[in-house]
């Protein structure tokens, strides 16, 4: 068994105000840790994973489709690998959550910024 601490991950800022973290891994799957500030986006992308979220703090406007879907604490999500998405924080107080990559998000790009 692995156990990972969120207070031993590296975080390291993905875009101006998105934190995130890698935690616990294994050959099938992976879970981040993330944080996003007030006003802080995440632009709008897609990646090859499968990804499930759950939010425990604050509320993630996600646009997928041209929707908007709004969750909050407690809410979690599914979105298909290659499906394009955004989200964006338009709260004042920061969101936490966790997500899950399936297949793992081995090495990130946000991960290394040289790779940028």
């Amino acid at each position: 068994m692995e156990r990972v601490s969120l207070s031993d991950s590296d975080t390291a800022e993905a875009a101006d105000g998105v934190s995130l973290a890698l935690l616990a891994g294994s050959d099938s799957m992976n879970v981040q840790h993330f944080e996003i500030d007030p006003g802080a986006t995440v632009e709008e992308h897609s990646h090859p994973h499968e990804q499930t979220g759950f939010i425990y703090e604050g509320e993630l406007t996600f646009r997928v489709d041209g929707e908007e879907i709004v969750c909050g604490p407690g809410d979690s999500y599914a979105i298909p690998g290659e499906q394009p998405h955004a989200a964006t924080n338009r709260g004042d107080d920061p969101v936490r959550g966790v997500d899950i990559f399936s297949p793992p998000r081995e090495n990130p790009s946000w991960r290394d910024p040289s790779s940028e």
